[in-house]
């Protein structure tokens, strides 16, 4: 049962209190009264006053009418206002039967705050003046407005808490029909009306057909303002300005963020010449409807069925009325049906999909008209009927046109007339429309024929401005806080472990502990003994009294037996120590290692003392740890220089060390997280994210990977929390919004995955906009962009003197055809801002730029950074499904890294050479290709690959690895200078270990000893843990003759696994010809 319905009526009482600063024809007190009328009603007069000049009129007049369900409901409080009307009696001349009255002016009521739940409310409301009235005449020369003081209240709330959460206002607003059809002219005079309809629903049973037929034919030549006021649904009023609602404006809007059909740039040239120049069809009429629970529901549900709702337009040679041809009044009713005629009959597709976001309240946009057709309807919106058809045929069967008005509202019609109409009747209709009886049960069978006047909106490429505002959105939107607090709950609060020393050292410690116990306790002795001898500022005790005071203390200590005593404190520690330190569970069999093992326990329980008297009884200033050789981002930059020779145990060392440094920084534990993600240990790389956002929750990068590991271990729930939440905090990453849009396609919600690649392309394009010179190009000539719009390709294209054809490049014997090279002049974003109006408009901005990249492309990134793989296909699959997008160059290039970091080389290869024929002059593109050919152990083919590489204009994005992987060649191939340049290059732009062990690897074999023990010193600086780096230090080292230091660097390089074989059996036959080196030797 409908909760509005069946209500009883209540009384919504209208109180006139005063009005200000009136004035009569005459400059002298008149005679007046008030008039209140609602929806063409007239609700009651006042009494006849005389108002003196310049003071105010105390009118005190109450009038009210019924509000349910049955008379004026709530619907027609939402849209129709209170009129009032002030009306001056004129003085009877002589013979003048009756009295004369003159319209002084008219004002407005919004009735609205009743419908969200005020008992009552006040008012001061403008009286617009009448034409020729003598408050326009004192408006225009002094400024002064007439008002009056309005009072609206009811004795009860129209609606309840529930009703009043549960329902919702839905506002239309038909602004204005661009571009129409140049046959329609003003010399047609005022009969015709531009009528525009739609039917949307206000309860669960009944739907409404609104109709606007107030369209103004204006001719081109200047823009429509922006802003302007939005127009009452009612009938022209005797005041012109009071048809105006309010405080609601039309704003100017930027046409790449509205809805709609016409949002691409081609389009945005045409719309800007249109609302200039052509003809416009204006209304700018807001009709608002009162929506209750079962209403929004079955608009949701409507929406999620058909996301296409239909808007007729069409002229009509009447006033607010088809054509109807009607015969003789004894005429049935089914033939004046058919004589229906709908000129000019169009329909524009809105797309209400939108308004099921998350969050969404309005949908607006430009939306082209369509030629109306019934088999199109049906197949677009799967509606059978049209509404202005449905809403003109009741006049028509009683033989007389609609009556005119400015905005009218068929009377509610149960929904079901769109979904389950009766067979026969449709069957007869459509029969009748088509001729063809037998293909009536499909209207797409049975075309009619052609619309010759709509199809000149087609022609004219017609479009019209609609708004679809609600007061509340269908789907509500997740609060921040809500969000904020899920995350906590999917990630509870870890309190750190306290760190608690064990083993070996927790045994040191209690050593050291005990230690400065029992000098605590000798000095309170010595305090007793000789406390009272001493003398402030007194010269130092002489060696004798020292030796004497010692000998006394001694004594004292054993006479007391806490010597003893402190000798059983300590046993118990020292025993710990034997054990954890030293490791010795067993008693000695051999009297000689009992001897040692006790020498050497002596001596470290010396040390460890004298460290805990130094601590306990030193006053000098703490000891200040020096800083360390390397930072963090060193450390990161050598653990991925780990993982691309896949050591994978020193990038965990690097990754481990610094975590060790900063636990409480969310960056570590995410760098943590993409080691274990290359690896493929997702629950512990999950476990590393879940830190990274218990650290810092407000961390994007963590809560979108821990959002892709949450959907592929099968947790939908908490992956749309976490990219739900990571979409709150920074609304503008576009990476955020598009994997949110995948994940919902994957779920196979496709509007919501709509409005998240929308909200990210929208992004985009405010980056591009708020950065020209990021992600975008110019072009010029009609040329075509290449992907990536690289700069370098434009100075290389530049620099030639003498372009060819075509460009064939042989790499491992696959002839590479590059595509044509075009000789016309591409200019660069920043000459054609040189070139450019300092202060360009933005809208033309757009127009002469376009987006180099796409939302799934700038996603892909992300994901191949942290390993993604999963989640980077099925993103490149949405990139061949862009309209922006296609199989580019830079698609072919992300798919080869894809292939290539599964392992599947013959996949990358096809990838790669698709992306180098469609640009050739990429050097991303060469340098993947080289580590292709280098993985697969194609060194020479990957040494060209790497050349091309490092000779073009600008730079790959990932040199390092470039040269790393080029000296190793240079290396094998015994070409040692070139190996001495190229790592020279590296260590100037990235040093590390492994380009400092190249470079003295190279000086070294150059024979250049002084410069590779230089290179080696600095390598093994940054990592003193490479055997290779000690083995070639031990070469130099033989080489210099340095017996000591060579046997040193040879015993670290066996210490820490010595893996090449080859340049042991090197150093070990240098050995034998230098005759030192080796500890084994005699």
């Amino acid at each position: 049962m409908d909760p509005y319905q069946g209500a009883a009526s209540i009384p919504v009482h209208i109180t006139v209190l005063r009005g200000n600063n009136l004035r009569g024809i005459k400059n002298e007190p008149f005679l007046n009264f008030v008039r209140v009328e609602f929806n063409g009603i007239v609700l009651g007069d006042s009494h006849k006053l005389e108002v003196p000049v310049d003071e105010c009129m105390n009118y005190n007049f109450t009038c009210s009418f019924e509000c349910s369900d049955v008379g004026y409901t709530l619907d027609d409080l939402a849209h129709k206002p209170i009129i009032l009307t002030v009306i001056e009696v004129l003085p009877k001349e002589k013979k003048q039967k009756e009295e004369k009255t003159s319209v002084l002016g008219q004002a407005i009521v919004d009735l609205l705050p009743l419908l969200r739940g005020q008992w009552s409310f006040s008012s001061t409301v403008v009286l617009h003046p009448a034409p020729g009235s003598p408050s326009e005449i004192s408006l225009q020369d002094e400024g002064i407005k007439p008002t009056l003081e309005v009072t609206v209240s009811v004795p009860e709330p129209l609606l309840s808490d529930s009703q009043l959460s549960e329902s919702n206002l839905l506002a239309v607003t038909v602004e204005t029909a661009y571009s129409v059809p140049d046959v329609w002219n003003l010399a047609l005079g005022p009969s015709c009306s531009y009528v525009a309809a739609l039917q949307v629903p206000l309860t669960a049973e009944k739907e409404q057909i609104l109709l606007f037929s107030n369209g103004v034919l204006k001719m081109g030549g200047e823009r429509e303002p922006v802003p302007r006021p939005k127009k009452w649904p009612i009938s022209p009023l005797l005041a012109p300005d009071a048809q105006f609602i309010p405080g609601n404006c039309i704003e100017g809007e930027l046409t790449d963020l509205e809805d709609g059909d016409l949002t691409s740039i081609e389009d945005q040239e045409f719309r800007a010449e249109a609302e200039c120049n052509r003809k416009r069809v204006s209304w700018d009429t807001e009709r608002r409807c009162f929506v209750d629970a079962g209403g929004a529901a079955c608009l949701t549900r409507r929406i999620a069925e058909c996301r296409l709702w239909p808007v007729e337009v069409m002229r009509s040679p009447q006033a607010g009325a088809a054509k109807v041809a009607v015969g003789k009044a004894s005429k049935e009713k089914t033939q004046a049906e058919d004589e229906i005629q709908l000129p000019f009959h169009g329909v524009a597709y809105v797309d209400l999909a939108p308004l099921l976001y998350p969050g969404a309240k309005c949908v607006r946009g430009a939306y082209v008209l369509h030629p109306f057709y019934d088999s199109d309807l049906l197949l677009k919106t799967k509606r059978k009927m049209s509404v202005l058809w449905e809403s003109m045929k009741a006049p028509a069967a009683q033989g007389r046109p609609r009556p005119p008005s400015s905005v009218g509202s068929c009377k509610a019609a149960p929904s079901k007339v769109f979904e389950t109409l009766k067979a026969s009747r449709d069957n007869k209709e459509v029969a009748r429309k088509t001729g063809k009886l037998d293909q009536c049960e499909s209207i797409t069978d049975a075309e009619p024929q052609v619309n010759a006047e709509g199809q000149m909106y087609a022609d004219s490429r017609s479009y019209i401005v609609i708004e679809i505002a609600l007061e509340k959105p269908l789907v509500p939107k997740r609060p921040p806080e809500e969000l904020a607090k899920r995350v906590m709950e999917l990630i509870p609060p870890r309190p750190p472990l306290p760190q608690r020393p064990a083993g070996a050292e927790r045994a040191v410690q209690d050593y050291q502990a005990q230690i400065a116990s029992v000098g605590a306790q000798v000095l309170e002795q010595y305090q007793q003994m000789f406390g009272d001898l001493f003398v402030p500022g007194a010269k130092p005790l002489d060696s004798a009294t020292e030796e004497q005071r010692k000998r006394q203390l001694l004594g004292e200590l054993n006479y007391s037996g806490k010597y003893f005593a402190f000798k059983e404190q300590i046993k118990y520690s020292v025993v710990r120590i034997v054990r954890e330190k030293m490791l010795r569970t067993e008693a000695f069999t051999d009297a000689e290692q009992l001897q040692v093992f006790l020498s050497q326990l002596y001596v470290f329980l010396v040390d460890e003392m004298h460290a805990a008297l130094n601590k306990t009884l030193s006053a000098d200033a703490p000891e200040v740890q020096p800083e360390p050789l390397l930072d963090c981002s060193q450390l990161r930059h050598f653990a991925k220089e780990a993982l691309l020779n896949e050591e994978y145990q020193l990038a965990a060392q690097y990754y481990q060390e610094q975590l060790a440094r900063d636990r409480s920084n969310p960056s570590h534990w995410f760098d943590y997280g993409v080691f274990y993600m290359l690896t493929a240990d997702y629950l512990k790389a999950e476990e590393c994210f879940q830190l990274a956002v218990f650290i810092k929750q407000v961390n994007v990068p963590s809560l979108l990977m821990c959002g892709i590991l949450s959907e592929m271990s099968g947790r939908y729930e908490d992956a749309e929390t976490f990219f739900e939440r990571a979409t709150c905090i920074e609304p503008s990453c576009v990476v955020a919004w598009t994997l949110f849009g995948l994940f919902y396609l994957a779920q196979e919600n496709l509007i919501r995955a709509e409005m998240a690649f929308g909200e990210a392309t929208k992004q985009l394009r405010t980056a591009v906009v708020c950065s020209p010179g990021c992600r975008q190009e110019t072009v010029y000539d009609n040329q075509t962009p290449t992907e990536g719009g690289r700069q370098e390709e434009v100075k290389f294209r530049q620099s030639l003197a003498n372009p060819v054809d075509k460009h064939a490049v042989e790499v491992d014997g696959d002839k590479l055809e590059l595509g044509a090279q075009s000789s016309q002049v591409i200019k660069t974003e920043e000459d054609y801002n040189a070139n450019a109006d300092p202060k360009p408009d933005v809208l033309q901005q757009n127009q002469s730029t376009r987006l180099s990249t796409t939302i799934y492309m700038e996603t892909v990134t992300f994901l191949l950074q942290n390993y993604a793989l999963q989640m980077a296909q099925r993103a490149l699959a949405q990139q061949l499904l862009c309209p922006d997008g296609g199989p580019s160059s830079s698609y072919h290039l992300a798919l080869a890294h894809v292939k290539l970091l599964q392992g599947q080389y013959s996949s990358a290869k096809a990838s790669l050479q698709e992306s180098l024929n469609d640009s050739f002059q990429n050097p991303d593109a060469w340098a993947l290709y080289g580590h292709l050919k280098y993985l697969t152990k194609d060194y020479n083919q990957a040494q060209k690959c790497y050349e091309r590489t490092l000779d073009f204009v600008t730079d790959a994005s990932d040199t390092h690895t470039v040269y790393l992987r080029l000296g190793s060649i240079y290396l094998q191939s015994r070409e040692y200078e070139k190996a001495k340049t190229t790592y020279l290059r590296a260590c100037r732009s990235t040093p590390s270990c492994l380009t400092w062990l190249g470079l003295g690897i190279a000086c070294y074999r150059l024979g250049e000893l002084t410069e590779a023990e230089d290179a080696l010193s600095e390598a093994n600086t940054l990592n003193n843990r490479n055997p290779k780096v000690w083995g070639y230090l031990a070469l130099v080292c033989l080489q210099t003759g340095r017996k000591l230091e060579a046997e040193q660097s040879y015993k670290y390089a066996l210490k820490f696994s010595f893996p090449d074989e080859p340049l042991l059996q090197e150093i070990r036959e240098l050995q034998d010809r230098v005759g030192f080196g080796n500890p084994s030797f005699p």
